[in-house]
């Protein structure tokens, strides 16, 4: 399969963290200060690699005819 191949498929995966629940006071809200000391503590010992990991990851593959026929039957394999 070359880069002219007619029969050329390319297939673009984007895994992100979704949006995390936000907790209100009881005077209804946000605690902006208290969420963020939450967040700049465990990142501050997180290793950057999982972080990443685990916020954003993109992927770009090519794929043949026969691969992409595999795909579409089963996209999570």
């Amino acid at each position: 399969m070359g880069p002219n191949d007619h029969r050329r498929f390319i297939v673009k995966l984007e895994i992100y963290a979704a949006a995390c629940h936000v907790d209100l006071d009881p005077d209804g809200q946000l605690n902006a200060r208290r969420g963020l000391d939450d967040v700049l503590k465990e990142l501050a010992d997180a290793d950057p690699d999982e972080v990443e990991d685990q916020t954003y990851r993109s992927f770009r593959f090519d794929l043949c005819d026969d691969c992409r026929r595999i795909l579409q039957a089963k996209p999570l394999g």
